[in-house]
């Protein structure tokens, strides 16, 4: 891969963070306060809905920080290694935490009765692209380990 093809991801993938750490920081609190305004009778929500969407956003961050760490390796020709399998199991693993996220928060919403069919229909897209882009990393995860055991033998045999 480039060398600038790797930059600019990375620099996208930077921009992306800090993008979401001003939503956490600004915007999901001032928009839960503002809901809770419009509408009183859910104002109990506010503080489980802002938490629930900064630790989703959080997982989002982490998956970045992953894929950051992977272009490194690709980038210094080393993403045929050991150490690659641990992000891609970060990245598995924060990808099912957040489907998990957008489940409970759904079960919540349903029981304090705040939600419309639009929102369940977001959540259960939600839950079902998160669930589907695990199992794609999943897949990868397992090309990249047959590549590291034909990179093994191939090494054996010159």
């Amino acid at each position: 891969m480039q060398p600038r093809v790797t930059a600019v991801l990375k620099t996208l993938i930077a921009v992306m963070i800090l993008l979401l750490l001003a939503a956490q920081v600004w915007m999901i609190p001032g928009l839960a306060a503002a809901t809770a305004d419009r509408f009183p009778e859910f104002a109990h929500l506010e503080i489980p809905g802002v938490i629930a969407a900064v630790v989703f956003l959080v997982c989002v961050e982490v998956v970045l920080a992953c894929i950051w760490r992977l272009l490194s390796l690709v980038r210094t020709e080393r993403i045929f290694s050991s150490n690659a399998f641990i992000y891609v199991d970060v990245i598995i693993g924060t990808m099912v935490a957040a489907s998990l996220i957008i489940i409970v928060s759904n079960v919540i919403i349903a029981a304090a009765q705040a939600g419309s069919p639009s929102i369940l229909l977001v959540s259960i897209l939600g839950v079902v692209v998160g669930i589907a882009l695990a199992l794609l990393v999943m897949v990868l995860r397992g090309l990249l380990r047959k590549a590291l055991e034909l990179e093994q033998d191939m090494s054996e045999v010159v």
